[in-house]
């Protein structure tokens, strides 16, 4: 446990060159007394940290000092060529720096683990779009990257519909979602998503723009995916479910917080263990398809249109096989 914590502390000092112990404390968890104690043990093993005084001081390395990869465990190493799996990285035109980043970290590798990347090859593979799509990336897509690693403002023209737009976009960041790309830009005051492959034409520019540093990606999307979903679900049924039913609804609804829904709105069972709830949907077209899929497990009893889809679709079932099976 120790000499991983040393190991974190080296690579820290050589990716941020000072540091304060309080910073690396918060880093590694730690208190500051460890934090001390570990800097002498370094010392004492020859790795040169140097301690700069005054209110501006911290730890640093001296002389360029770097260290070889040799603490990594097995799992580690293995865990660092994940990152290099084709698809993505190739898509954004980053192939090459990711080819030449593992050459690096391999020759810095012992020689005991550096059957780490065909191991991981082996075993993983990243096929990142859905099915019967095309594999291509869009047109775009490396431009969009490019622009978005340099921070620059890019012009952006953008099929919406059946006209296309121009706009002046900062490039914050790329989000793959089942296989389709999507732009996270500034424009003006706020944010906004573009689907890269309706993208018809990028000019990058020369001017850099200044990145907000508390601006979130992740978080940003997150919140943006779940609320482009609640808006796509403008209906609700009413519907009752038997035991099976209510657990392959699970598998129908196309996010999680639909059956988390479903589930608070539900009442109490009844003798044979049906539930009465309520389900969110796009609208009664959509909610017939998903409700036809559960068969006999499922009851529609709002709205009024929903049911009688239903019925006629149970009642020329139930006629399609009243008799012996044609051939």
């Amino acid at each position: 446990m120790r000499a991983s914590r040393l190991i974190s502390l080296v690579l820290l000092l050589q990716s941020r060159e000072t540091m304060t112990a309080a910073e690396l404390a918060r880093e590694l968890e730690v208190s500051e007394r460890t934090v001390y104690r570990d800097v002498l043990a370094l010392s004492a093993a020859g790795v040169p940290v140097y301690a700069d005084r005054g209110r501006a001081g911290g730890y640093r390395l001296l002389g360029g000092y770097r260290t070889r990869l040799t603490g990594l465990t097995r799992d580690e190493a293995e865990a660092l060529f994940l990152a290099g799996l084709p698809g993505p990285a190739g898509d954004m035109g980053l192939a090459d720096a990711v080819a030449g980043a593992e050459l690096k970290v391999l020759a810095a590798l012992p020689p005991a683990l550096r059957d780490a990347p065909a191991r991981a090859g082996q075993r993983f593979h990243l096929d990142a779009p859905g099915w019967f799509r095309e594999t291509g990336p869009p047109p775009w897509l490396a431009e969009l990257a490019g622009a978005a690693w340099r921070d620059r403002v890019v012009e952006l023209r953008y099929r919406r519909g059946e006209r296309e737009v121009t706009r002046r976009v900062q490039p914050y960041g790329l989000v793959l979602k089942s296989g389709t790309w999507y732009l996270i830009g500034r424009v003006g005051d706020g944010h906004r998503t573009y689907r890269v492959d309706r993208v018809t034409g990028v000019e990058v520019t020369g001017e850099a723009f200044e990145r907000d540093e508390g601006f979130d990606l992740a978080g940003h999307w997150r919140e943006q995916a779940g609320s482009f979903l609640r808006t796509m679900l403008r209906a609700e049924v009413t519907v009752r479910l038997s035991p099976a039913g209510l657990r392959q609804l699970r598998h129908l609804v196309d996010a999680p917080f639909v059956y988390e829904d479903v589930l608070a709105a539900a009442g109490p069972p009844d003798e044979q263990g049906w539930v009465v709830t309520r389900l969110p949907v796009e609208s009664v077209v959509v909610a017939y398809t998903q409700l036809l899929a559960l068969g006999p497990e499922v009851e529609a009893l709002d709205p009024p249109e929903l049911r009688e889809r239903l019925a006629d679709a149970a009642r020329r079932a139930a006629a399609r096989y009243a008799g012996p099976a044609r051939p």
